[in-house]
């Protein structure tokens, strides 16, 4: 190889980190994941945080270097101690305006899993359980609502939370 073609990748593979770094700057974009964990018995695992209200879907960050699927399954293990044994689908991306401008959550539907120990409440979880779909917990958030209905009922996912 020349001199000057690597020279050439060189420039282009400096170029292409500039590029990253510098949307990463302009555009930082965050990136959330959420299980919808269904049972046999038709109910649906729910969290309600201390630093947040209302209940939710177990979910957080995607952590750098790692993919949604792992940052679900890794959710789901610290906020409910449980376990994905089988596939999750993705049910979709959504847009979640009420966070931020740039944040967006994929949301997952998990039912095959495995249940260990109750995860004792503390600041972050401070309650978790399954409930019947069909009576939830008063305080369930709207999102929370719309996401469980779309996937009940098998309706295309909404752009936005």
């Amino acid at each position: 190889m020349s001199i000057l073609a690597s020279s050439r990748r060189l420039s282009r593979k400096l170029m292409r980190q500039f590029f990253h770094f510098t949307f990463l700057l302009q555009r930082p974009m965050t990136l959330g994941v959420r299980a919808v964990v269904l049972d046999p018995q038709n109910r649906v695992f729910l969290v309600r945080h201390g630093y947040v209200p209302g209940w939710h879907f177990p979910g957080g960050g995607v952590d750098t270097g790692e993919s949604c699927l792992a940052a679900m399954a890794r959710e789901l293990a610290e906020e409910g101690n449980i376990e994905v044994t089988g596939p999750a689908q993705l049910h979709g991306l959504h847009f979640n305006r009420e966070a931020s401008r740039r944040d967006h959550v994929a949301v997952y539907v998990v039912r095959e899993f495995k249940v260990g120990d109750n995860r004792p409440a503390d600041w972050e979880i401070q309650e978790s359980g399954f409930f019947p779909v069909d009576a939830l917990p008063e305080g369930v958030t709207r999102g929370t609502r719309e996401r469980l209905a779309e996937i009940l009922v098998g309706i295309p996912p909404a752009p936005e939370w």
